[in-house]
Parts: C-alpha cells; structure tokens; sequence
C-alpha cells in the first residue's frame, strides 16, 4: 500500500509530505501504479525552483519533502499538484 502523510504550517502551506510504500498491484518492475506515483513525485521534486531551500529524500519507496521557510507560488504549486 502507497502511504501519503501531508503537514501544513500555520499559513496553510504544505511544509512536509512523506510518500512511501508499494501498490503490489504487479509483479516487482511491472507496476504501473509504482511507477505513476514514482513519476508525480520525482517529477514534481526535480521541478521545484528553490530546491537547496528544502530537504528532499529520494529513495526506493520513498520520498520526503520538507521545509520551515515559506516557499513561491511556483512551488507551492508543484507541492499542491503533487499532492
């Protein structure tokens, strides 16, 4: 199962996001659904503009987003979107 956890500042900014886990809807390296999300997130990482500004953890079933400062309107659109 794909786990999703989304933190919100006081100014109802996303500040972490947390995406983990397998959908085992195929065999290991066949998943589409794997796949898909591995593509939002990473995708949507790799666009941010400020990206030295926050802390971002890629790893193989798992990725993790999270900031203390206040972020554009771009980011906060790539976030949103991501989500």
């Amino acid at each position: 199962m794909i786990k999703v956890k989304i933190g919100r500042a006081s100014n109802q900014q996303i500040n972490f996001l947390e995406v983990k886990g397998h959908a085992h809807s195929a065999e290991y390296g066949k998943d589409l659904v794997c796949a898909a999300v591995s593509a939002v997130v990473t995708g949507g990482f790799n666009n941010l503009n400020n990206i030295d500004d926050y802390e971002v953890i890629l790893k193989e079933g798992h990725a993790v987003f999270e900031t203390y400062t206040p972020f554009d309107a771009h980011d906060e659109t790539v976030i949103e979107t991501i989500v």
